[in-house]
């Protein structure tokens, strides 16, 4: 393990940003069985399971992180739902946003069986105040329960200012 970190921080200045700087979650959906979905409109997804919030940049009663530091963030989404019934026509789908605007989507309709997954990872710069979130589109479902299969992940890769 130690092997690891030399040759990651050696060659990395994220190794070296103060550990006020520092920032990083991961979050699931939930650890007991709940289905979010289907909605009239986009909303918010808060992801209450918390496995990792360094910096406390995110909110898990209102799903938002917050982009303390200005700089490059890896930004990873999966989402996956198993409701509805063999036939219906059901979406596994959201959105990964920037105050409030769209930056991408993902979409998995469930045509062959009931289980539905997709994920997004994207490296963006981000200004310090700028609110990331997941959102839950029109129609859409996510399911989850303890397996965590509904995650958001994200951590400054290095500071811009």
């Amino acid at each position: 393990m130690r092997v690891l970190y030399y040759l990651l921080c050696h060659w990395s200045p994220c190794c070296y940003l103060s550990s006020e700087s520092r920032t990083a979650f991961s979050v699931a959906l939930t650890d007991w069985r709940r289905c979010v979905g289907p909605e009239r409109r986009n909303i918010d997804v808060a992801y209450e399971a918390v496995f990792l919030n360094m910096g406390m940049a995110y909110n898990p009663r209102t799903g938002i992180f917050t982009v303390p530091h200005s700089g490059v963030y890896s930004l990873a989404v999966t989402v996956f739902s198993d409701a509805g019934s063999p036939g219906s026509l059901l979406a596994a789908c959201a959105q990964l946003s920037r105050n409030g605007a769209a930056l991408a989507s993902l979409r998995e309709k469930n045509y062959e069986d009931q289980e539905d997954a997709a994920s997004l990872v994207l490296t963006l710069q981000l200004s310090a105040g700028d609110q990331v979130s997941v959102r839950l589109l029109p129609g859409c479902y996510l399911c989850d329960d303890q397996n965590h299969y509904n995650t958001f992940s994200g951590f400054l890769l290095y500071a811009t200012e």
